[in-house]
């Protein structure tokens, strides 16, 4: 299950539980929305309750990021497993945003607000 919450320039993603592809589609057709009306968007990735994903959705997660490779300036993902951290750096190679991995949430939006500022 995600959470999805959005304001100007920012997508905020909570995930619980298993990530599924039916998950990753309701959060492409908000960034797709955001991205086409406001263009490129700060992306917040709260992974740290996500219990696993499906193979679809990392393949889709690939995808979608060579898609949008320029849609997104910062990218702050919030987890504490190293899987999720190697992930997110192997993302960075196919997008041209600035990705950062934190432990800690508070961290995590601090850097999103500080770096907007």
């Amino acid at each position: 299950m995600i959470v999805i919450e959005h304001k100007q320039g920012l997508v905020s993603v909570a995930v619980f539980g298993e990530f599924t592809l039916v998950d990753y589609k309701e959060f492409e057709e908000v960034v797709n929305f955001k991205v086409k009306f406001e263009g490129p968007v700060d992306l917040y990735f709260d992974l740290s309750q996500m219990a696993g994903l499906t193979l679809d959705v990392a393949w889709e997660e690939v995808k979608f990021s060579r898609a949008h490779a320029n849609d997104f300036k910062r990218v702050a993902v919030v987890t504490d497993s190293q899987w999720v951290t190697w992930s997110a750096w192997i993302s960075q190679a196919f997008v041209n945003a600035d990705v950062e991995v934190f432990d800690n949430a508070e961290e995590a939006k601090s850097w999103l607000e500080t770096e907007a500022a």
